[in-house]
């Protein structure tokens, strides 16, 4: 069985690994909801491809999540996509930084998949796109590293309650990738070391093994492996996509 007559629901699907896991998965046939705050970019993608719709939401509100799943209506496969990030030293993280940091990264997944989950019936699959910081520590990245470790204990935690049920609940872990977040980090390296964007850009190549960005394709990839026969036993993971970085 393939995720063709599905639904999708993305959130965080405006940008980035958002906009390439909703026209991968409209290509592969399945019916996509995306979500997010900002209605041009959720409208780009939309008018991009007929099986892609776009709702406004935001995932760190509880009632706008709650009429982000009336909107979409019945899904099957949920994808915890909305995510930021930030650095700073530790010692100069705010706590409005930091709580920040855990109302999208953590509530965010949190309030998404307690509302998936609630309306599957049957079949379903809950992946949250999470981060290698959810598999180690960052410097200058406490508090993103911290809102990701917990969707990793979320996830696993989740894995156990609903393990005799046909549904899996799983976390991406990709390493920096090309989206428009790395650029942002590059910009970020380029202000506070005086390092040119060839530079800053190598030093986020040079944390994976194989001397690259990962691609978003590599994102959609798992995500759809998530989804198909075969991958039944795969459940409360972080699956590592970072060329061996761990």
């Amino acid at each position: 069985m393939s995720v063709a007559g599905r639904r999708v629901l993305i959130t965080g699907g405006g940008t980035g690994s958002g906009a390439a896991l909703a026209h991968g998965f409209a290509e592969a046939g399945a019916e996509v909801v995306i979500a997010g705050r900002r209605p041009g970019p959720l409208e780009a993608v939309a008018a991009s491809h007929d099986a892609i719709t776009a709702v406004t939401a935001d995932v760190t509100r509880e009632n706008s999540v709650a009429a982000l799943f009336r909107q979409a209506g019945p899904v099957e496969i949920v994808i915890a996509n909305a995510g930021a990030a930030e650095s700073a030293p530790f010692a100069r993280t705010t706590l409005e930084d930091w709580n920040a940091m855990l109302a999208v990264n953590l509530t965010g997944v949190f309030l998404t998949f307690r509302a998936g989950l609630a309306q599957m019936d049957g079949w379903g699959r809950l992946i949250a796109v999470a981060s290698t910081a959810g598999l180690k520590g960052y410097a200058y990245a406490s508090a993103y590293a911290a809102s990701k470790h917990g969707v990793l204990g979320l996830v696993r935690s989740i894995a156990l309650e609903v393990a005799r049920r046909d549904i899996t609940v799983n976390a991406l872990c990709p390493g920096f990738m090309e989206t428009e977040m790395t650029d942002r980090s590059v910009a970020t390296i380029m202000e506070r070391t005086g390092k040119d964007r060839a530079a800053a850009r190598a030093a986020l190549e040079r944390v994976n093994p194989q001397g690259r960005l990962i691609q978003p394709s590599e994102v959609v990839a798992a995500a759809l492996w998530l989804t198909m026969p075969g991958s039944e036993g795969i459940n409360g993971q972080g699956i590592a996509i970072a060329g061996g970085e761990l």
